[in-house]
């Protein structure tokens, strides 16, 4: 059993993460205004001091807790440690993500709320606009008490009825819900801006930006340090990580990493090592989606020297070292594929990391990883086949470290043998497989954990009130449908992986009345014959089916025979001549829509589908 602490988009985040697995939670918060809905947690309210949270953690057998409050909840935070230490519980803490301090260079920082009263009075501010919410109401009384200043609070009558007892006029409170930033400075005309460090979630830049864009200066009150023992996590890949660790079994399968996350720790901490800086047990890096994680490091090593042991992490800072020798050097990682039965699980990624004269990151082919022979990867012809995610992730991670030329060699030992159970050589990449990952994550595979997720995920979006569900195939085509479908909240975006037919059929089943899917050609080749699982293991390209669509679409013979040597889906999106691609493309998604018809919605049932043809622009057809 978890206790999640909540009451904020943090604690928004922790549920959908906790839903995920299936398991029972409890998702606390200080009072009822958040409405957030847990399909398989129960969501408790009020506040409870030191003595009661471990009372309450006792008596339901609590054997985490995940604190998700406000960073300002100082007093939680305090509890949560003390309840900790007395019952010997991990705590992890989700932290927001805050802006780089190097582009705060022009906010005016307050130790707390009497350090900002004092700069305030300094300064000369007499008129001011408070963004620090109506629990500091009473804390900076003695300014407001003096001075003019007007407090933006959230339209509560709890809240209203806190600011009035702390004897607050109410025409000095303004509400959330009424004018934006800019229409509030507008029309008060404040000398400054108070604010809190909130983070990214808590909306900081915008006020920032508002403040700049009004001439005005910007107050933030430092955020308070966190009590010592907290395991800190950034986003939901953190959070699920932790919680696979150190509970056990709350989620069926364990998530791992991808080859292009190893590779990328690997040529980090390879660099560190050349550049003479201490290695640690693991190495922080960043991932696609803004999370920064560590991965252990098996061994790190000039080349030509023995390894050295681990030693304490050091804060990576940019620094231009001058190439010195040795000119290279070696670290691995061993690859974690959580649950997932990926062939490459448990086998060595290395990285070999060389000063370059030549500007810029180069990457090589090192043993059993592939080469390009054919285009339509994405990758050029001759290239090693490291894909487009890893390559830019191990680039920015290298950039952040040296400003100098580097050669980046990323091997896989046994990996020519390894890439012989992929379609690698069916895609042209020989001599090895593929370090890939969109995400750096490897979701385990399982068709019936898989399809199970699927469904709690849609149980999740109708205990939302979501009535339109938009599926996808994974991270990409998730982040094109995305940006067409700004207003759909996070849960009604759903991975169907390969699983389409069992993807639609629950979305029938449930009575979700509006699906959209986004598709991209590999798939939707597959879907038109009739393929509802769309895996690569269950079904490959089949030229002969495509060339009888174009024949039945009214294609010329050029369609034909360009379709009859083609390696991927993906090149007919540029190697078909522009009137015989709408032809093509137009039967090929009526086809499309005749397969999915079989299951949503089911036979007499109601529900509207609409199929989105991406290509790897996030163009539609």
């Amino acid at each position: 059993m978890i206790l999640i602490l909540g009451g904020t988009t943090e604690g928004r985040l922790a549920v959908r993460v906790a839903d995920a697995a299936g398991n029972p939670y409890f998702y606390s918060t200080r009072g009822e205004g958040q409405q957030v809905e847990c399909l398989h947690g129960n969501h408790i309210s009020g506040a409870m001091d030191s003595a009661a949270m471990a009372r309450f953690c006792a008596e339901n057998g609590i054997r985490l807790i995940v604190d998700a409050a406000h960073p300002f909840a100082s007093a939680l935070h305090a509890t949560v440690a003390e309840v900790s230490e007395e019952l010997d519980l991990p705590v992890v803490r989700i932290e927001r993500r805050y802006p780089d301090e190097e582009s705060l260079s022009d906010v005016r920082w307050c130790l707390d709320y009497e350090d900002a009263i004092r700069r305030l009075e300094e300064d000369g501010v007499t008129k001011l606009l408070a963004l620090t919410g109506v629990q500091t109401i009473g804390a900076l009384k003695p300014y407001w008490s003096r001075h003019e200043c007007r407090f933006r609070i959230l339209r509560r009558p709890e809240s209203l009825q806190l600011a009035l007892d702390h004897g607050i006029d109410s025409s000095s409170l303004l509400f959330w819900d009424e004018d934006s930033d800019d229409e509030i400075l507008q029309k008060y005309a404040p000398q400054a801006i108070l604010t809190k460090e909130s983070g990214l979630s808590g909306g900081f830049l915008e006020k920032l930006e508002a403040a700049r864009r009004a001439g005005i200066p910007l107050y933030a009150v430092r955020r308070p340090a966190m009590p010592k023992g907290f395991i800190t996590v950034t986003g939901e890949i953190g959070l699920r990580k932790e919680i696979e660790r150190l509970v056990p079994g709350f989620f069926p399968l364990r998530t791992g990493f991808t080859t292009g996350a190893c590779a990328t720790a690997a040529a980090k901490a390879a660099l560190l090592t050349l550049l003479g800086r201490p290695v640690g047990e693991s190495v922080e890096i960043l991932f696609p989606n803004g999370e920064s994680l560590a991965l252990p490091i098996a061994s790190a090593f000039l080349r030509a020297a023995e390894p050295f042991p681990p030693a304490a992490q050091a804060p990576c800072r940019k620094e231009p070292a001058a190439p010195q020798r040795p000119r290279s050097a070696e670290a691995v990682v061993i690859k974690d594929a959580g649950d997932d039965p990926d062939v490459t699980n448990g086998r060595e990624i290395v990285a070999t990391v060389a000063f370059s004269d030549t500007p810029g990151i180069h990457f090589l082919q090192g043993e059993g990883v592939g080469r390009v022979t054919l285009p339509g990867l994405g990758i050029p012809v001759g290239e090693p086949a490291i894909n487009r995610v890893p390559r830019e992730m191990i680039t920015r991670e290298l950039s952040a470290l040296y400003d100098g030329g580097l050669d980046v060699t990323v091997s896989v030992p046994g990996g020519r043998e390894l890439a012989q159970k992929t379609f690698n050589p069916k895609l042209g990449v020989v001599h090895g497989i593929s370090i890939i990952g969109t995400s750096g994550i490897v979701r385990p595979f399982s068709s019936e954990a898989f399809v199970e997720a699927i469904r709690k995920e849609m149980e999740v979006a109708i205990a939302l009130g979501i009535k339109h569900i938009v599926i996808n195939s994974g991270a990409k085509s998730e982040a094109f449908l995305k940006s067409r479908f700004p207003d759909l909240p996070p849960q009604a975006f759903i991975h169907y992986g390969n699983y389409i037919g069992d993807t639609l059929s629950l979305a029938s089943s449930l009575g979700i009345p509006e699906v959209t899917m986004g598709i991209m050609l590999g798939k939707a080749v597959k879907l038109a014959e009739g393929h509802l699982d769309t895996h690569s293991r269950s079904v490959v390209i089949n030229r002969e089916f495509l060339q009888k669509v174009a024949a039945a679409a009214g294609c010329s013979q050029k369609a034909s025979d360009i379709i009859g040597s083609l390696t991927l889906a993906r090149e007919l999106w540029k190697g078909l001549p522009a009137v015989d691609l709408r032809r093509f493309l137009g039967r090929l998604m009526t086809l499309c829509r005749e397969a999915c018809s079989t299951v949503y919605p089911a036979p007499h049932g109601e529900g509207r589908l609409e199929i989105i043809l991406l290509d790897e622009e996030g163009n539609n057809f």
